[in-house]
C-alpha cells in the first residue's frame, strides 16, 4: 500500500486530498477544504490535517506529497510543487477518463484546457487578470442581489427572460446590477444574465484553446447548477462534472502526480 497527498493552494480556499494506491488500484481515501486566508503554508497544514483525520491514517504514513495551486511554493510539507494546470489535468482524466476539455472556474481565475487522449496538456489559456467570470465576481453579484453564492443557480434557473449585462469588469459590472434592480428586473433574470455573461466569456476563451468532447467542469463555481446550464448552452455540448466535489480535482490531481513522482525518485513500483 502507498499514501500520496495533494495540496492544492487556492486564492479563496485550499484543498487536500490522501489517495491509497493498492496492487494498481486508486481510492480517494481523506479529503479537506479550508479558507485559504493571509497564511498558505498555515492553510495546507490545516486541510491535511482534516483529511488525515477523515482517513484515518497519521503524516507519517504519507510517501509523498505535491503541492500545486497559486500559493504552492510556499506549502513546507510538499515534497514537489507541479503547476494548477497540469493538476487538472490529471485529476479530471481520474475523474472521467475520456475528457479532452477542462474548464475551470475557481476563486479568482478561470482556465480552459485541452487535453490529448492521454490526458496530456496540449494547450491552454488563463483568465488570472481580473476577477472577471469567476467565484469572487458571483460573490460580488450575490451580495448586490441580497442573495447567497448558493441560492443563484436555483434562481438562474426559473428565469424567464434574463437580463444583458454589457461589462464583465466586476465594479462595472455590480453598477449595472443595482440599475437593473432599480428598473424593476427579477432577481432571476438578473442572475441568468450574469451567467449568460461569463459564460460567452469562458467559452470565447476555451475556443481559443479548442473544444473538444468530453468536457470537465472544474472549481466550486462548477456546483452552480445556473452556471452549467448557461455554459452547456454556449457550446452546445454537455459537461461532465465528475463524481464528487469539483473544487477538489486540482488537489487530487496532484495527489495523483505524487505517485508517479514516488516511483521516480524511490524507485517503486507502481
Amino acid at each position: 500500500m502507498i499514501v500520496t497527498a495533494g495540496l492544492d493552494a487556492g486564492a479563496a480556499t485550499t484543498k487536500a486530498v490522501i489517495m491509497e494506491f493498492i496492487e494498481g488500484k486508486s481510492e480517494v481515501i481523506g479529503r479537506y477544504i479550508v479558507p485559504t486566508g493571509f497564511d498558505c503554508n498555515q492553510a495546507a497544514d490545516n486541510a491535511l490535517k482534516g483529511a488525515l483525520k477523515e482517513a484515518k491514517i497519521t503524516f507519517a504514513d504519507i510517501s509523498y506529497i505535491i503541492g500545486t495551486g497559486y500559493g504552492r511554493r510556499t506549502i513546507d510539507v510538499a515534497n514537489s510543487v507541479i503547476s494548477e494546470i497540469t493538476c487538472h489535468a490529471v485529476g479530471a482524466k481520474w475523474l472521467h477518463d475520456p475528457v479532452r476539455t477542462v474548464i475551470d472556474i475557481g476563486g479568482q481565475d478561470s482556465k480552459a484546457i485541452s487535453l490529448d487522449e492521454n490526458g496530456g496538456v496540449v494547450n491552454f489559456a488563463m483568465n488570472e487578470k481580473c476577477a472577471a467570470g469567476t467565484g469572487r465576481f458571483l460573490e460580488v453579484m450575490a451580495k448586490a442581489l441580497g442573495v447567497s453564492i448558493s441560492e443563484m443557480g436555483s434562481l438562474s434557473l426559473k428565469s424567464k427572460s434574463p437580463s444583458t449585462i454589457n461589462s464583465m469588469c466586476t465594479v462595472f459590472a455590480e453598477s449595472e446590477v443595482i440599475s437593473l434592480i432599480a428598473r424593476g428586473r427579477s432577481r432571476e433574470d438578473i442572475v441568468s444574465g450574469l451567467h449568460i455573461s461569463i459564460a460567452k466569456r469562458i467559452v470565447a476563451m476555451a475556443r481559443r484553446v479548442g473544444v473538444r468532447e468530453d468536457i470537465v467542469f472544474t472549481g466550486g463555481v462548477a456546483k452552480n447548477e445556473g452556471m452549467v446550464a448557461a455554459l452547456q448552452e454556449e457550446l452546445g455540448m454537455e459537461i461532465y462534472r465528475g463524481r464528487w466535489d469539483p473544487q477538489y480535482v486540482g488537489a487530487l490531481g496532484a495527489s495523483r502526480i505524487a505517485l508517479d513522482e514516488l516511483a521516480k525518485i524511490a524507485k517503486v513500483e507502481v
